[in-house]
């Protein structure tokens, strides 16, 4: 439902995106993640039609984003990371005007707004003026307004910024639910959110798209070593047992305080765990410590785009994007 080919965008001499190609089907929830800058509202702007690209092109639902613009627009629903709301309206006043501005026809209108009141939970608060909601209920409002003509395509842009723990819960289980009919492209910089949430996941960096997979696939890109900590205390020849093991790779050690701590580096698909255990045991050792250490999204995310996780996905100005 949106197939991206090529897509570059520059302002001036900066390439805030360059030659980005990927697709979204329906039923999939696709997320989009880069750091500050990388490029990933500038694209989401060109989809949704805020923003001309400079070569390449797109389609939404099979409509092509230059030549059928009208037609591409109508196929989206868009939210924004700053959902611009009118406070003084009240829910209803304000899905019922945005029904009229995106062509809801006016017979089809009332019964548009009871579907996404009831989609996105709305009820308890469809009286209420807007002004009166909590953050949570502004993205509701928001991603039902993306909702009222029913597009086949939704692009939302962070909609979980700024929301505590439940509520990132409750928008998380609502966007799951609407994408079982629709084709989703979700920006975030929360890594586990992404992975909790999107079959599949794009990483951009300085506008290049670097990665893209499941979450699996996309660790096993990075996915060197096992690593396994281990810490004893007694068992002479322990180490030297431990380094002949099968799968080992490099083994490192050094003594705290009596005990014995070592980083066992094994090659990918060897769970040591039982042997590192039996070894010790064998050896008279006494241990203390065994943990396996895996690759996480976070370390993916790191390794393509050389920063940290934590931030991604915030960002500046619309030509940082």
């Amino acid at each position: 439902m949106i197939e991206v080919s090529g897509l570059t965008k520059k302002y001036g001499e900066v390439l805030a995106v360059d030659d980005v190609s990927f697709s979204v089907s329906k039923g999939e929830i696709v997320g989009f993640l880069g750091p500050n800058g990388a490029g990933k509202s500038t694209t989401m702007k060109v989809l949704t039609g805020y923003l001309a690209p400079t070569e390449g092109t797109a389609s939404i639902n099979g409509h092509d984003i230059i030549d059928q613009p009208l037609a591409a627009r109508a196929a989206v629903g868009y939210l924004p990371e700053s959902t611009a709301l009118y406070e003084e309206m009240g829910v209803v006043d304000y899905l019922r005007y945005m029904g009229r501005m995106q062509g809801v026809a006016g017979a089809a209108i009332q019964g548009r707004i009871d579907d996404v009141i009831q989609t996105c939970g709305l009820a308890t608060m469809a009286h209420k003026d807007i002004s009166q909601l909590s953050k949570g209920y502004h993205q509701r409002v928001g991603l039902a307004q993306a909702l009222l003509n029913d597009p086949p395509v939704l692009i939302l842009d962070e909609p979980t910024s700024g929301l505590d723990p439940a509520q990132i819960v409750e928008i998380r289980s609502l966007i799951t639910r609407i994408a079982e009919e629709k084709a989703i492209l979700l920006s975030t910089h929360i890594l586990p959110e992404a992975q909790n949430t999107c079959s599949r996941i794009l990483i951009i960096s300085n506008g290049k798209l670097v990665g893209e997979g499941t979450s699996g696939e996309l660790l096993d890109m990075v996915s060197g070593n096992e690593q396994y900590s281990v810490r004893l205390r007694g068992g002479d020849g322990t180490l030297r047992r431990l380094e002949q093991l099968k799968g080992v790779t490099a083994v490192s050690s050094n003594m705290e305080n009596g005990e014995l701590a070592a980083t066992i580096s094994a090659e990918k698909g060897h769970d040591l765990r039982e042997r590192i255990f039996d070894t010790a045991v064998e050896s008279g050792a006494k241990l203390l410590e065994l943990s396996h250490t895996s690759t996480s999204l976070e370390d993916v995310f790191l390794s393509l785009t050389g920063t940290t996780g934590r931030r991604s996905g915030q960002e500046g100005g619309s030509q940082d994007g």
